[in-house]
């Protein structure tokens, strides 16, 4: 089983930075220039890239759209993004743009009709992003924590079509605490869309963990992001292990 290795580029005040179980005050800077780490993960063999416009989750619409358009002028791979997209307006804004994947978040747990609309407006180019703390599912840049389960939340989805679930918990986000490999793989067991992991890969193992545990699941790709700024994975070793 091969997985889908996306590295995260997340936006904060233009900047490209990693945050810590989601806190917006614990923001560590990575890059000044979100282009040049994106060209960085580009040619470092990566096949698809993950950005997020934090300020946008918060603001519940896109505020980093300079650097995000910067992005997709500096790469060639596809780039999937979320934060602060919640209506058709900024879904086609974006795919116009160039962005591949839509990413719905907050919009997905408030407005389901949305997803089925962008869905058949767009086949395979909406995602829908869960986020998960203590198993229910966080809105608005994770600031919300609602009663709806992230397995109620994406059986919401099973007939709309989207072309993914990236599920996050949110309590390993930033953590490098490893990934939840339990609640992704009971998640993509119960689905027929891919499942994508997200939240707390701390090393190669990590990595090894899931495709085991997911073997015969729909886990089909994984997120990474401080780990890769840090230095704790090899790229070129993480594409090893997620493509055998």
């Amino acid at each position: 089983m091969a997985l889908t290795l996306y590295p995260a580029i997340d936006l904060k005040d233009g900047k490209c930075v990693r945050l810590q179980r989601g806190e917006m005050e614990h923001a560590t800077v990575y890059a000044e220039d979100p282009a040049a780490q994106a060209r960085a993960w580009q040619d470092a063999g990566f096949a698809w890239l993950h950005v997020v416009d934090l300020n946008g989750a918060f603001a519940g619409r896109s505020i980093n759209g300079d650097a995000v358009r910067a992005i997709i002028a500096a790469v060639r791979v596809p780039v999937q993004l979320g934060g602060g997209i919640r209506d058709m307006d900024g879904i086609e804004t974006w795919l116009a743009a160039g962005i591949s994947r839509v990413i719905l978040g907050s919009a997905a747990a408030k407005h389901p009709a949305l997803v089925h609309e962008a869905c058949r407006a767009f086949p395979g180019r909406i995602a829908v992003g869960i986020d998960a703390r203590d198993g229910r599912v966080a809105t608005e840049g994770w600031a919300e924590t609602s009663s709806l389960t992230a397995h109620e939340l994406a059986l919401r989805f099973e007939n709309a079509g989207v072309a993914a679930i990236i599920y996050t918990d949110i309590s390993r986000d930033g953590m490098l605490s490893g990934l939840n490999v339990a609640q992704t793989v009971a998640l993509a067991r119960h689905l027929t869309a891919p499942v994508i992991a997200s939240g707390g890969v701390g090393g190669l193992d990590d990595l090894v963990a899931l495709k085991q545990a997911g073997a015969g699941t729909g886990v089909a790709g994984v997120v990474v992001g401080r780990a890769l700024y840090d230095g704790r994975i090899d790229p070129s070793a993480a594409l090893a292990v997620c493509s055998a």
